[in-house]
């Protein structure tokens, strides 16, 4: 148990240190398994059909995504039946330990069918534990956050996205540096998932002293936990309403909006503007340097100016600037020499709504939602958006590329969902900022 002295600023750092490192873990993990499919797809599967084995290598990434909807409903429920922090450190536990554990798989060369069978239940296990963990984070992290100060406080979360992603892929590229082709699709492969056991320990210790959440222990001494918390949200209008503005409107936003500002600039500057792959990682990564305090700073307008201005300023400016920017990423990208600055100028025109959304998102989430049913709200419609929305990205855009002959007819896809987020926000979206988050 925690000190009887620690303060409440003490208390809250803590918090914030514990929510923080299990969403950097969980982004860490992502980016790591996505970006090794490749290599997956010789190891773990028959080689005889190259192209059947890299698409079964991709299809086992994203079972775990189709699976998280399911462990939010789960871990959701027993967040709001047994408290929020019980199910944290379980989420932390269960994701970090089979993430070490697929470091450790034997490949199909040493066990044949057995391997990808194992890789496939890690993978489901990860899924299952990050649906629990993406949510319940963030109810757990608002519900200690001071009154007046939740959207800044909580924005810090939103950053360990980025920061898991530009940890794993840092850590690849010094692997593939030093090491030869051979000795990295041998063993150095291995080491980012064993990497996972050091941040593990990390999150276990600075999860296992915690307080349980304050709202939780209010609802507990008023004897008013929800007994079958999933079913109270489907039978309540509001709340079903709201968990809906979260599937189409921010959770969507948000995931749609990562994508195209972090994930397929990458992919579009190395593939379609024909960049060096080193140059377009640079750039990339200027740009999402600047949304680290462009999040912050949205998280503390939230506060001042509220949750519903800044998400919607989001919603909109995104929605009409990704195209413009992807036309001038080709144009300035395209050029004899290309333009650097410009290209860097366009990357941060686009972190400007991500930043929106992003920085109020994590004290937006909770405050939709009723105390005794918040875990399972938040998680479950969160969850389902990220693997069917924003999960479904990279598959649609390269789809209606393909279809159109033209990669930036793709990104009507995107912007077709952004707008039509807009405007269910426009109508539905309601001002949280001030909501009292034990009722």
């Amino acid at each position: 148990m925690m000190q009887p002295t620690d303060s409440p600023q003490d208390i809250q750092k803590k918090v914030v240190v514990a929510a923080c490192f299990g969403t950097f873990l969980e982004w860490y993990d992502f980016l790591t398994f996505a970006s090794l499919a490749i290599y997956f797809s010789v190891l773990f599967f028959p080689g005889d059909d190259p192209v059947a084995a890299l698409l079964a290598s991709l299809a086992t990434f994203g079972i775990g995504m189709i699976v998280r909807p399911l462990g939010a409903a789960a871990f959701g429920s027993l967040g709001d039946r047994y408290g929020r922090r019980r199910i944290f450190l379980v989420t932390i536990v269960l994701m970090g330990v089979s993430t070490v554990c697929v470091g450790l798989l034997p490949t199909y060369a040493q066990v044949g069918l057995l391997a990808p069978c194992l890789l496939l239940a890690l993978r489901i296990l990860q899924g299952f534990s990050v649906g629990g963990e993406i949510g319940g984070a963030s109810v757990y992290l608002t519900e200690h956050a001071p009154t007046g100060k939740r959207g800044l406080y909580t924005s810090v979360l939103q950053l360990m996205g980025p920061l898991g992603m530009m940890a794993s892929t840092l850590q690849i590229v010094v692997l593939q540096h030093f090491l030869s082709d051979a000795d990295f699709r041998d063993w150095g492969w291995r080491i980012p998932f064993l990497v996972s056991a050091l941040l593990l320990a990390i999150s276990i210790k600075s999860r296992v002293n915690l307080h349980e959440s304050p709202v939780f222990r209010h609802l507990s001494e008023q004897n008013a936990l929800a007994k079958t918390p999933l079913r109270e949200c489907f039978r309540d209008r509001q709340t079903l309403g709201r968990m809906a503005l979260l599937f189409f409107c921010l959770s969507a936003g948000g995931s749609l909006l990562f994508f195209s500002a972090q994930v397929y600039t990458t992919v579009f500057l190395k593939t379609v503007v024909n960049l060096p792959a080193a140059q377009a990682s640079g750039l990339v990564t200027i740009a999402t340097l600047a949304l680290f305090p462009a999040t912050i700073f949205c998280g503390w307008l939230s506060d001042r100016i509220g949750r519903r201005p800044v998400l919607l300023a989001g919603l909109i400016i995104g929605a009409i600037s990704i195209f413009p920017v992807f036309m001038g990423l080709l144009h300035y990208g395209s050029l004899p020499t290309p333009d650097s600055t410009m290209i860097v100028i366009l990357l941060l025109v686009l972190v400007v709504p991500l930043a929106c959304i992003t920085g109020p998102q994590t004290a937006t989430l909770p405050e939709l939602f009723p105390a005794r049913t918040r875990y399972t709200a938040v998680a479950l419609p969160h969850n389902l958006s990220a693997g069917w929305i924003g999960g479904m990205s990279p598959f649609m855009v390269t789809w209606l590329g393909v279809q159109f002959g033209n990669p930036l007819a793709g990104l009507w896809y995107p912007t077709a969902l952004l707008i039509l987020a807009s405007l269910i926000g426009l109508f539905f979206l309601p001002e949280v900022r001030d909501r009292k988050l034990h009722e």
